[in-house]
């Protein structure tokens, strides 16, 4: 399992988004970029930290921030996620798991269903050149990052 650390480039990737459109990470170098991996779309404690995402958008984006978020739902689902809860920004399918394996982020028997793998809860907050200057990641699926945390970290970032 793979680990990316504060000081490391963050590994590129391609996914699709909630249009089955190939995405890659290199697209958003230019800006400070938080990287938001989520466990499950319509789970309630996704909903509540996506959501957070999209109400704090204005406001992230003043501090010169975009959100991107990750989950191993299908492009279908998301979409679905992304229309109920009017979520406001990109949103990444890692269906085949390779990115969460990449990022070490692997949930293993997610609601106790042996052998389904997600994504572990965490966030990624990348510079202008895409190293990675904020991690946070949790083993519990029921946790949500220190939002308090995440925007200092974007105001300590130039």
């Amino acid at each position: 399992m793979a680990k990316v650390e504060v000081g490391q480039k963050a590994p590129d990737f391609t996914l699709l988004d909630t249009e089955r459109k190939q995405r890659k990470l290199s697209e958003f170098v230019g800006k400070k970029t938080v990287i938001a991996f989520f466990p499950g779309a319509f789970t309630s404690t996704c909903t509540n930290y996506l959501c957070k995402f999209r109400d704090d958008f204005t406001r992230l984006q003043g501090m010169g921030a975009q959100v991107v978020a990750i989950s191993v739902d299908s492009p279908f689902a998301n979409k679905g996620f992304a229309d109920t809860h009017k979520l406001n920004f990109t949103i990444l399918s890692d269906y085949d798991r390779q990115i969460v394996a990449k990022y070490g982020l692997e949930l293993n028997n997610f609601a106790g269903m042996p052998g389904y793998v997600a994504a572990k809860r965490s966030v990624f907050i990348t510079d202008k050149d895409g190293t990675v200057r904020f991690r946070w990641v949790s083993d519990d699926p029921d946790v949500e990052p220190d939002y308090v945390e995440i925007s200092k970290a974007l105001a300590n970032i130039k």
